[in-house]
């Protein structure tokens, strides 16, 4: 979106009014891949009925599909790969490809940019590709081995987001703590949360990285996050299983008695801390004796966030020769026998909370009712965890980025309600210009909308 922009595109997020309609796609997993086939499908009617001269598919599905969506779908014009995304701007124009499909793509800090979320939180990545052995995932093929940005290009993004107005910023990629490794780095992730919770633009604010690797997490990790007030108290780190059994098929070794004495040393060294998983049930392999030591784990392991998939089985993933497939009512009932275990220890976590005060992130109005306002903790990362939902603003305006006090008032099994206790900060004006935003615009103001 921000090379569109950067070379006078224009952005609306409707397709009835786009010259050009791009479908990012995904096909991690079965449900991504339909989703993605039934947009295309679904943009594809707007060459009929709207405005639309091109359809262009670009993402992960391209690289697995390539050949099969331009052959089955005629009404795409363009595809382009995850290495072929500087070609954009020229497709939706009257260009040709540019770029080669086979060089290794990697945005950095001069990378136009435009922002998809609410102008209060961004997302960096930091790092490119994978070069973990899953037997389930299918990610390296299609985004290529491991590579690092450069250090100063992401210190130079973040600072600039923060002195935009962004209040948190969320770092990520396949495997944010193999960071720097590529690069001869030591302690890359380490460093690099270091650097930017030191940043002035930063003070105030939140810092958070996503998707840790459980034996790469390091004590200089765990004593940087301790050590720094910028750096969100918050481990997200998928474990995928407990069974060693199950995690030797994964290729991902371990086991839960191993992950246990990770997650104390944890919990010893960051006081506070809000750790976050995810598991797959249904695994080739899988018995009901593995499931139910998954279970036993996930009690005495207390996480305070958790989220469970159902193993998708794909065709060029290695998982997919493995014997002992589990059918899909046993996983269906498997993730609803371990979100119940969950559900229960989440509900008490929360009702611990009732009655205590903590800072807040707020959001805006509540999707569910505009009678309640959403917020976040710094220990509720964006768009996956359970939110904060306020019914009492203390008599004060609130305003969507505004950092507030609240107290914990109700508990719920994921969400807390509360109430704000503080008053209203005084405002930051923020000029529009430094957030490009979607919007849709008249024929004469944009030479073109995408």
């Amino acid at each position: 979106m921000g090379q569109l922009a950067a070379h006078g595109h224009h952005i609306t997020p409707n397709p009835d009014e786009a010259d050009v309609i791009v479908v990012n796609t995904c096909s991690f997993i079965d449900p991504a891949k339909q989703e993605s086939v039934d947009t295309i499908l679904e943009m594809a009617q707007y060459k009929k009925s709207g405005n639309a001269k091109k359809l262009i598919v670009a993402g992960c599905l391209v690289e697995r599909y390539r050949g099969e969506i331009q052959t089955n779908i005629p009404e795409v014009d363009h595809v382009i790969g995850t290495n072929e995304i500087e070609s954009i701007a020229a497709l939706c124009g009257e260009g040709e490809m540019a770029a080669n499909p086979l060089a290794p793509y990697l945005y950095h800090d001069l990378t136009p940019r435009m922002l998809a979320t609410p102008r209060h939180f961004a997302y960096i990545k930091i790092a490119e590709g994978c070069d973990h052995p899953c037997t389930f995932c299918i990610i390296p093929q299609f985004r290529g081995n491991f590579r690092s940005r450069r250090f100063e290009s992401v210190v130079s993004e973040a600072a600039r987001m923060f002195s935009q107005g962004v209040r948190e910023i969320n770092l990520i990629g396949q495997d944010t703590t193999f960071y720097g490794e590529d690069l001869e780095l030591k302690d890359g992730l380490a460093t690099l949360l270091a650097r930017l919770a030191t940043l002035p633009e930063a003070q105030d604010n939140w810092i958070r990285f996503l998707y840790a690797y459980p034996n790469r997490v390091t004590q200089k990790l765990l004593d940087t996050i301790a050590a720094h007030d910028a750096l969100a108290k918050y481990i997200d780190m998928p474990l995928q299983h407990a069974s060693a059994n199950v995690l030797k098929r994964m290729k991902r070794g371990a086991n839960g008695d191993i992950f246990l004495k990770l997650l104390e040393r944890i919990r010893a060294t960051i006081p506070g801390v809000v750790i976050r998983t995810s598991f797959i049930v249904g695994f080739p392999g899988e018995t009901e004796s593995d499931f139910e030591e998954l279970c036993q784990f996930v009690e005495a392991a207390r996480f305070d966030r958790l989220g469970v998939f159902t193993y998708s089985d794909e065709d060029t993933s290695k998982s997919f020769h493995l014997d002992g497939k589990v059918s899909k009512r046993d996983m269906y009932n498997r993730k609803r026998r371990l979100m119940a275990v969950q559900r229960k220890i989440s509900h008490r976590r929360n009702r611990a909370l009732v009655g205590t005060e903590m800072q807040v992130l707020l959001e805006g109005p509540s999707p569910e009712t505009p009678l309640l306002w959403q917020a976040r903790t710094s220990g509720q990362a964006p768009e996956i965890d359970g939110v904060c939902l306020i019914n009492d603003d203390n008599g004060t305006q609130m305003s969507a980025g505004q950092m507030r006090r609240m107290r914990v008032t109700e508990a719920h099994d994921y969400d807390v309600v509360g109430a704000l206790i503080d008053e209203a900060p005084a405002s930051i004006h923020v000029p529009a210009a430094m957030f490009p935003i979607l919007r849709s615009s008249s024929p004469e103001a944009t030479r073109q909308r995408l």
